[in-house]
C-alpha cells in the first residue's frame, strides 16, 4: 500500500510507515482509541504542537484510520468541512484546532454549526497547565485559563479533562450531547502534558453502545390528537416545512401528510430541502423571505403547522404585520432546548396554540396516522414568472445554464449566493440541497462544499456550491484539501467583484440621508486589479475555468466542470456575473 492509495468511495489515504508496537502507551493513545470507539470517520485539522501527542497517536497508533486526518489550511475550513459532512450524513465528524491561537481562528465556523444545529466534535489542546513544565515564551502564550470560555456561548458543552480516563469519558459525553437534538458543536480540550504522559497499560475501552444518543422524543399522544383534529378540520391549512433530517423516509412522510391534508407547503431557502419544490402543493419558490403570494397564503390560513420552522415569529410578522395572528399555530420543534442568552439566534417568540416539543421526523408520521383526509382543494398563489435570461452572464443565466447542464444528473447543492431566486433550481430529494451555513458569515462555502463532497464521495451525486466571490476568497484554501484528498466537487463562483450586499446597504443609507448614492461602491468593490479566481484554484491543484464573461461560454463551462467532477477532480468556475439580485420576493 503506497502513501497515496486510492479506493472507490474513499479519499486519498496518507499511509504511515508501520512501526513496531512496543506495548507502551501514552495518554493520547487512549484519546485516539476512544475516537475510534465512537466511530469518528475523519478528523479535519490544522496541526500544532499543543496536540502533537494526539497527532502521533492517530498516525502511529491508529495508522491514520478511523479517524483519518484531513489536513486543512485554516481552522475555519477545518470546522466547515466537518459541518458540511454532518449536513449530508447526519453523522458527527471531528475537527482539531491548535491551542488558543487555533481556537481563536475558528469561532465563525463554530458559530455557523451552532446556529445550524449541526453536530461537530471540536478537539482542542492547551500548553502545560503546570507552569514548571512550560517551554519559555511559546508555551506561555499558547496556554489560556478556561480556554473553552472563548466559545462557550455557542457550543452545547465543553470540557478540559485532567487524565486519559477522564478524557475518554469526556468524549463519550461530548458525542452524546452533540448528537442529541437540537444538535450542535461541542469542544473537548486536552492539556499537552496529559497527552504526553506514559500510562502503562491501555485503560479498558468502554462499549459505546452503552452510552447511546437517546432516541427521538415522541410528542404526547393527547397533543398529537389535538393537532390532528385541528388539521383535519382546517379550511385553509398551511405547512411550513423547516428543519428536517436528510432521511428519505422522513421526506416521503412529509409529502404524504401534505397530500392527505391537501395543504400547501412553504420551504425556507436558509435550510436544507424539506419538500419537493416541483410538487403541486409546494406553494412558492423557497426564499430568504416570503414572496407576496406566500405572505397572502399564510395571512389567510386558519391553521399553520410549523415543522421546526426557522424564525416562525418573523414569518408571522411578514404575513400579519401589526395585526394579531388569526390562525391556530401548531409548533413542532425542540429548538428551545438550545436557546441561550448570548446569541439571539433563537429569533422572536411566536404565538403558539399547540406545542409539540420534538423533532419534525418524530411528529410527522404520528400526524399522518392521526389526521383525516381533507377533500377541499388547496388555494395556491399563482406561480411567479421567471425573468428572461439576459444576453449577459447573470445569476439568471447561471440558473438557466445549470438547469440544462444538470438535467438527469443527481446533484447536491451546497450553497447559493445572496440574491439567488429559489425558482431557478428544483429540489426533488432531501440531498438536492443542504441549506446555508446557519450563522450567515462569509467564508464557509468552500469548506462546507468540501465536507459535503467528502460525505458524498462514491455516491454518484455531484456536490455543487454556488459561491459569492467574497465567500470563496475568504475560504478558498479548502480547495487544496479537496485536491489533495481527491474529493470531487464543483464550485461556481458568482463573481460580481464586490461585497454587493453592502453596496445595497450603503446605497439605501445614502438615499435616506440625502447623499450621493453613486458613492456606494467605495470600500466595497473587489477590482483594480481583478483577482484571478480560476488561477487560485489551479495553483491548489484544481481545474480552474474562466473568467467566463460571455453567456455563450457559461453552459459549456459548467458541462466541462461536471465532467471533471465525474472524473474525480475538483473544479472552480469563475463566472463574472452582473451585479444584482433576483430573489423573487
Amino acid at each position: 500500500m503506497n502513501a497515496n492509495e486510492r479506493m472507490t468511495g474513499s479519499i486519498v489515504h496518507d499511509t504511515p510507515v508501520a512501526g513496531t508496537q512496543s506495548g507502551e502507551y501514552w495518554g493520547s493513545d487512549a484519546i485516539a482509541a476512544m475516537l475510534r470507539v465512537l466511530d469518528v470517520p475523519y478528523l479535519a485539522l490544522v496541526p500544532g504542537s499543543s496536540y502533537r501527542g494526539l497527532h502521533d497517536s492517530i498516525v502511529n497508533y491508529l495508522g491514520n484510520r478511523n479517524p483519518q486526518m484531513v489536513l486543512a489550511i485554516h481552522e475555519e475550513s477545518a470546522v466547515a468541512i466537518a459541518h458540511g459532512y454532518a449536513k449530508v450524513t447526519g453523522r458527527m465528524m471531528a475537527a482539531a484546532v491548535h491551542a488558543n491561537i487555533g481556537l481563536l481562528r475558528a469561532p465563525m465556523a463554530i458559530y455557523n454549526a451552532w446556529c445550524d444545529r449541526a453536530p461537530v466534535l471540536i478537539l482542542g489542546a492547551t500548553g502545560p497547565w503546570d507552569a514548571m513544565k512550560r517551554r519559555p515564551w511559546i508555551d506561555w502564550i499558547h496556554t489560556s485559563a478556561d480556554q473553552g470560555g472563548l466559545i462557550r456561548n455557542f457550543t452545547k458543552w465543553d470540557n478540559q479533562p485532567g487524565s486519559p480516563e477522564a478524557a475518554m469519558e469526556a468524549l463519550l459525553r461530548a458525542a452524546q450531547i452533540a448528537q442529541t437534538a437540537p444538535r450542535g458543536p461541542v469542544y473537548v480540550n486536552f492539556e499537552v502534558a496529559m497527552q504526553e504522559e506514559k500510562i502503562g497499560a491501555m485503560p479498558p475501552l468502554p462499549n459505546a453502545a452503552r452510552y447511546p444518543v437517546p432516541p427521538a422524543v415522541r410528542p404526547a399522544a393527547e397533543l398529537v390528537a389535538a393537532a390532528a383534529k385541528l388539521l383535519s378540520g382546517a379550511k385553509r391549512p398551511v405547512i411550513l416545512a423547516g428543519r428536517c433530517s436528510r432521511s428519505l423516509d422522513g421526506w416521503k412522510a412529509r409529502v404524504a401528510l401534505a397530500e392527505k391534508l391537501n395543504a400547501p407547503v412553504l420551504t425556507n431557502f436558509k435550510l436544507a430541502a424539506a419538500f419537493p419544490t416541483d410538487h403541486p402543493l409546494h406553494a412558492a419558490p423557497p426564499g430568504a423571505s416570503l414572496t407576496p403570494g406566500a405572505r397572502a397564503l399564510v395571512g389567510a390560513s386558519d391553521v399553520i403547522l410549523a415543522l421546526d420552522w426557522l424564525d416562525l415569529a418573523g414569518t408571522l410578522k411578514q404575513a400579519y404585520e401589526a395585526k394579531p395572528v388569526a390562525a391556530q399555530v401548531i409548533q413542532v420543534s425542540c429548538d428551545a432546548h438550545s436557546h441561550r442568552g448570548w446569541s439571539m439566534d433563537h429569533q422572536g417568540l411566536p404565538p403558539v396554540d399547540l406545542y409539540l416539543l420534538c423533532e419534525t421526523d418524530a411528529a410527522v408520521p404520528l400526524l399522518l396516522e392521526a389526521t383525516d383526509a381533507r377533500r377541499a382543494s388547496a388555494a395556491l398563489p399563482e406561480a411567479p414568472q421567471l425573468p428572461p435570461v439576459p444576453d449577459a452572464v447573470s445569476l439568471r443565466g447561471v440558473g438557466a445554464a445549470l438547469e440544462d447542464a444538470t438535467r438527469g444528473i443527481d446533484v447536491c447543492y451546497t450553497r447559493f449566493p445572496l440574491g439567488w431566486n429559489g425558482a431557478y433550481t428544483q429540489f426533488r430529494h432531501p440531498l438536492d440541497y443542504i441549506g446555508h451555513d446557519g450563522g450567515a458569515g462569509v467564508g464557509s462555502g468552500p469548506g462546507m462544499t468540501v465536507g459535503a463532497g467528502l460525505a458524498l464521495k462514491g455516491s454518484g451525486r455531484i456536490p455543487i456550491g454556488l459561491l459569492g466571490d467574497g465567500d470563496f476568497l475568504m475560504g478558498n484554501t479548502a480547495i487544496w484539501t479537496a485536491a489533495h484528498y481527491q474529493i470531487p466537487c464543483l464550485m461556481i463562483v458568482c463573481n460580481n467583484r464586490s461585497f454587493y450586499n453592502d453596496e445595497r446597504h450603503q446605497g439605501r443609507m445614502a438615499v435616506h440621508r440625502g447623499r450621493p448614492e453613486e458613492n456606494r461602491w467605495i470600500g466595497l468593490q473587489i477590482g483594480d486589479p481583478d483577482i484571478d479566481i480560476a488561477g487560485m484554484a489551479r495553483t491548489q491543484g484544481a481545474l480552474g475555468i474562466g473568467p467566463v464573461t460571455q453567456l455563450a461560454e457559461l453552459r459549456p463551462a459548467i458541462e466541462r466542470g461536471i465532467e471533471a467532477v465525474r472524473g474525480g477532480q475538483v473544479c472552480v468556475i469563475d463566472a463574472r456575473v452582473l451585479p444584482g439580485y433576483d430573489r423573487g420576493a
